[in-house]
């Protein structure tokens, strides 16, 4: 009987800690709990990476006079996964608010947070082709985050937190491209004096942004391995804010030239620079790579498009297998790191 008593005490006591201590639940519980509660707001890169190959692969089927059978399933696999990412996510905030709280008070995970609306707005020019009325919707609904994130980075940028030279990356420029991104669709739907306002934004961001970040990667300690393939960012703003320029201005003059010949500089100087950051270990930042690719790509058969230039539909076509085999690389790699729960690792 005293045996019996002993593990009965035993029991209530272990109830009792449990009850005390909610983390100690069932293993596998606890460990998707974990997961959750580690879901990066970066995944959104992922939505911006395959909004882009569906563009891409619109744009090039175009160029040759493909039917758009590839682009069309990449666009509802792209559907699909925003679906996921933000029911995930939503449920991190719902769950685990204090984490999300935390990302949005990180000095280099803030920048990720207009993702989530250049996702929307990257979505809708994806739509257009599709439907209109529902390209318009998800467009205003983009637009009108993109305002608020732009507002509450920025304030975050200059409010009374202090940020280290450290601190500073090429992920910053992510609330400048969304704004240039919104006059693409914009403009189509008729929404032409709220895309200059977006472009107005953009630009100058991109410009005060771009000073500085030069001068971190310059004068100051290198970017850390896990931020390196953020460097490819730079190829962005400049390639989005072409295809603004030519959807607000409907052509491309002096401007779209320098626009796209400086994308084309970023290209270079980063592919000077690909071979060591393909040597790093995966992770989530590696989506950086994506988006700026595609960017390029819609902007060289854009260009050829608009000049009639064979060489820059052969830029754009080179550019094309490029993305597709870096898109089908990450999507590899992110499910192994997802099945692994290597990118649910706190810091």
């Amino acid at each position: 009987m005293t045996l019996i008593n002993v593990a009965r005490a035993n029991i209530c006591n272990i109830h009792d800690m449990k009850q005390a201590d909610p983390s100690m639940t069932n293993p596998e519980t606890e460990a998707g709990d974990g997961k959750l509660a580690h879901f990066p707001v970066a995944f959104f890169t992922v939505v911006m990476g395959m909004s882009g190959l569906t563009l891409a692969l619109e744009t090039g089927e175009a160029a040759l006079g493909l039917t758009g059978a590839m682009s069309s399933v990449v666009y509802l696999v792209t559907l699909a996964l925003f679906a996921m990412i933000c029911g995930a996510y939503l449920a991190k905030l719902l769950r685990h608010r204090a984490m999300v709280v935390a990302e949005w008070n990180h000095p280099v995970k803030l920048a990720f947070f207009p993702a989530i609306s250049i996702s929307l707005l990257l979505l809708a020019v994806a739509t257009l082709p599709w439907h209109a009325g529902v390209a318009e919707a998800v467009w205003l609904i983009g637009a009108g985050l993109q305002v608020v994130l732009t507002l509450a980075v920025i304030s975050g940028w200059i409010g009374t937190r202090s940020f280290l030279q450290g601190h500073l990356t090429p992920a910053w420029f992510i609330p400048a491209v969304g704004n240039v991104v919104a006059p693409i669709a914009g403009a189509q739907l008729g929404y032409v004096e709220l895309s200059w306002f977006f472009m107005a934004i953009g630009l100058i961001f991109w410009v005060v942004l771009l000073a500085l970040v030069m001068n971190r990667l310059i004068f100051h300690d290198p970017l850390p391995e896990r931020l390196q393939p953020t460097l490819v960012i730079l190829i962005a703003p400049p390639a989005v804010g072409f295809l603004a320029w030519t959807a607000l201005a409907g052509g491309l003059g002096p401007f779209g030239r320098i626009l796209i010949n400086g994308a084309y500089l970023f290209v270079l100087i980063v592919a000077v620079q690909m071979p060591a950051i393909l040597r790093l270990p995966f992770a989530l930042s590696f989506w950086a790579l994506s988006f700026p690719v595609a960017a390029v790509t819609i902007a060289s058969f854009r260009y050829a498009d608009l000049a009639a230039s064979p060489v820059h539909q052969l830029i754009g076509l080179v550019l094309l297998v490029i993305l597709c085999l870096t898109l089908a690389a990450l999507l590899l790699r992110t499910w192994r790191a997802v099945r692994s729960g290597a990118v649910f690792q706190p810091d």
